[in-house]
């Protein structure tokens, strides 16, 4: 009887084992389940994740637990370039929004989306820079857009009125890190069309036109400034202190206008500018205002003119041909799919033309030490060899590698759906 009872016990132990070993094996799956959970698939749920993260930060990261699975990258460039899928139910009419940057500061801005908005289509934006940005940073509850959106806006469109104050002014780098996040931030939620966002600027906000053609022009289509002044960006006194260099004005569309008797910046003040433009080939319309003062009065009689600029003048994401100087590479370096990386460090700004035919890339690169090309299966056959000829010799003849971290990595910064980069291939000439 005892032995009977001994063999009992055991087959319990047994038992006992195996559902713990059952258990454990369950336990095992459900972890292995789980990891698998957090390791994102390419898929339209990954894009839309992707395109409403509320940083670039947060967009690398979920890059990151992508590539973990090795995504395919003809799929993943066709999903990033069809975009999310856009709500109906996106907010619509005037919204004021505020955005903080790493240091903490708040940046308020007015976005007007039309009540007739349709997340169907593509929507054009215009950014609307105002004028007074010596004055003090209005209050909370202020409404501060008023003025500007009452002159500047039209039907069909979004608009983006941000703000700036002494503190911030339209020409210094918190500004321009804060509207490309702006621009950003509406991508996440409303169909634009990335291609037809111009930029408008009366007063100080013209001369904050100016600054953004000069500096940062990749996402911008074409630039309006009204009674502004260039010479401004040159000023230290005035924020600014910057180096102009007219090359970088030639690949975007110019829509200038001043009064001929403007107490600030009469249009005579202009004249050598307008020249220069003009030697450089530069596009541009420079319409003067006779008897005009500092206002922007005149501006109902030339509005149908200043529609069919802006609809004449889609940005092409993939220029054949582009060019670019810079005096820096820590910010302003980019020219859409050019990039300075290292300047020859003589004093003298770096400059870099591009022009493309099919797979053959000829540079003229003066004073740089390495620079990059971004590239993109939208302008180059990726089956065969790229060759790059920099200053008359050949730089590079090979094929080019594509990558998904190069796509997601640009992706992550332009969040543009029209130009999408999938190779970095880096030139470096100090060798």
């Amino acid at each position: 009887m005892r032995s009977r009872f001994i063999k009992t016990a055991r087959r319990s132990s047994n038992n006992l084992g195996y559902l713990a070993l059952c258990f454990y094996c369950l336990v095992v799956v459900q972890s292995k389940a789980q990891e698998m959970e957090d390791v994102v698939s390419v898929d339209q749920t990954f894009v839309n994740r992707f395109w409403k993260a509320e940083s670039e930060a947060a967009r690398i990261a979920l890059s990151e637990q992508l590539l973990m699975s090795q995504p395919d990258l003809p799929e993943l460039f066709g999903l990033l370039k069809t975009g999310p899928r856009y709500s109906d139910e996106a907010p619509l009419g005037e919204q004021v929004m505020v955005r903080t940057n790493s240091a903490g500061t708040e940046f308020p801005y007015m976005v007007h989306i039309p009540e007739d908005y349709d997340s169907q289509r593509k929507w054009p934006v215009e950014f609307v820079l105002h004028g007074g940005v010596g004055r003090p940073k209005p209050p909370e509850g202020a409404k501060f857009w008023q003025r500007s959106y009452d002159r500047i806006s039209q039907p069909g469109r979004i608009i983006v009125v941000p703000l700036a104050w002494p503190g911030a002014v339209w020409w210094q780098d918190e500004q321009a890190d804060n509207l490309a996040a702006i621009l950003n931030s509406l991508k996440s939620t409303y169909n634009i069309d990335e291609n037809q966002v111009s930029m408008t600027g009366v007063s100080d906000g013209g001369t904050g036109a100016y600054f953004y053609a000069f500096k940062q022009p990749t996402q911008w289509a074409s630039f309006l400034p009204y009674i502004g002044h260039p010479g401004v960006l040159r000023n230290p006194q005035t924020g600014g202190g910057h180096r102009l260099y007219f090359e970088n004005l030639m690949n975007k569309p110019l829509y200038i206008v001043n009064g001929e008797n403007d107490r600030l910046y009469p249009a005579a003040s202009l004249s050598s500018f307008m020249d220069i433009l003009k030697e450089v080939g530069v596009r541009y319309t420079w319409t003067v205002i006779a008897e005009g003062g500092h206002n922007t009065e005149w501006l109902p009689d030339y509005l149908s003119e200043v529609e069919q600029f802006k609809s004449s003048n889609p940005r092409e994401p993939f220029p054949s041909r582009i060019q670019w100087v810079a005096d820096r590479t820590d910010r302003y370096n980019r020219n859409h799919w050019i990039q300075i990386d290292a300047i020859s460090g003589d004093g003298r700004p770096a400059l870099l033309q591009a022009d493309r035919a099919s797979n053959l890339i000829s540079v003229t690169a003066r004073g740089i030490e390495r620079f990059s090309l971004l590239l993109s299966p939208d302008f180059i056959d990726f089956t065969k060899p790229v060759q790059v000829i920099v200053n008359n010799a050949v730089q590079f003849n090979d094929a080019v590698e594509q990558s998904a971290e190069s796509l997601l990595r640009f992706a992550s910064r332009d969040l543009d759906r029209s130009m999408l980069i999938t190779a970095e291939l880096r030139i470096s000439l100090s060798e």
